[in-house]
């Protein structure tokens, strides 16, 4: 048996996702395998090789695929999928363009989101925004998965795969046009060891510059509930929750947020959680380890000054 893992990557780096995707391949029986699709993606394809478990990492690498396509990427998976009886991904917003398409094209089912392997053909996800988990079990010849990166912990860095380079381009009939990235200094938030988000509660974007003072102070990055994100506080590429990103830090501190299952979804897997808000019957008191309630205008300021 043989699994295929494709990697999540920017061109210049190996993002952690992958690693931690890795760690769910290597509960399958079979070598593992992963895929680096992109343009001038060598330093990604050489931190793969690197990767526990792995024993050889396929490089695609082309001008076509600097955008990294969701049409052309499919078929290239495709085109190399009757050697794989499993192909993985991970559940961001790539994998989840890729893989449909991929068990589309190879008329099998997908299995979402999976947080734990069971068995070679039984695997576990989550159902109801994460209030239940459903044990599933697969009898098709391939099984295409994406994997949720935060039930998994990232595979050491000490092995040593090998590297094959393939020629092979396939065109994609969509063209990229353009794309806005938020540039930050702090860790994103997917991979992020710290995380201080905020919620409704901080009453403004502006307001958002204090967690932005404390995240500095911890090292962390800084992420929202989607009621602040709809409320125009800051953009939807901070938001965490069902909708958003899943994290599952080291320490997760809630600011503002009252703790709506939508967003108890995306972080409830954290190691740590500590929850600021002034309303003491605010569900995310249910889920925190710690709890404080303040006036989180009154307590962040204390609480930047001794840090």
């Amino acid at each position: 048996m043989a699994i295929l893992v494709l990697a999540e990557h920017d061109n210049a780096s190996l993002k952690l996702e992958t690693a931690k995707t890795v760690a769910a391949a290597n509960a399958l029986p079979g070598d593992v395998h992963v895929l680096v699709v992109g343009h001038q993606a060598q330093a990604a394809a050489e931190a793969a090789k690197s990767l526990s478990g792995v024993t050889k990492v396929i490089l695609l690498d082309d001008a076509a695929y600097d955008a990294q396509l969701a049409e052309n990427v499919s078929k290239a998976v495709l085109d190399i999928a009757s050697d794989y009886d499993y192909i993985l991904a991970t559940a961001t917003t790539t994998g989840k363009d890729v893989l449909p398409r991929v068990s589309a094209l190879l008329d099998v089912a997908q299995i979402s989101e999976v947080v734990e392997v069971v068995s070679e053909d039984t695997f576990v996800r989550p159902v109801y925004a994460g209030n239940a988990m459903a044990t599933v079990q697969s009898h098709d010849a391939k099984k295409v998965m994406t994997v949720r990166a935060s039930a998994f912990d990232a595979v050491a860095n000490d092995g040593n795969a090998e590297l094959v380079t393939l020629s092979s381009v396939i065109e994609a009939s969509t063209k990229f046009v353009s794309q806005e990235l938020t540039e930050s200094e702090r860790p994103e938030l997917s991979s992020a060891g710290v995380i201080v988000s905020g919620g409704r509660g901080m009453g403004s974007g502006e307001n958002f510059a204090i967690l932005e003072q404390l995240a500095d102070k911890l090292g962390a990055a800084v992420g929202a509930s989607r009621a602040a994100v709809d409320a125009g506080f800051v953009p939807n590429d901070m938001q965490v929750g069902q909708t958003g990103k899943i994290v599952a830090p080291e320490l997760y501190i809630a600011v503002g947020i009252s703790g709506a299952i939508q967003h108890l979804a995306g972080m409830k897997d954290s190691k740590v959680i500590v929850a600021i808000n002034k309303d003491p019957e605010a569900p995310i008191f249910q889920v925190a380890d710690y709890g404080l309630e303040a006036d989180l205008f009154k307590v962040l300021p204390e609480l930047i000054e001794k840090l």
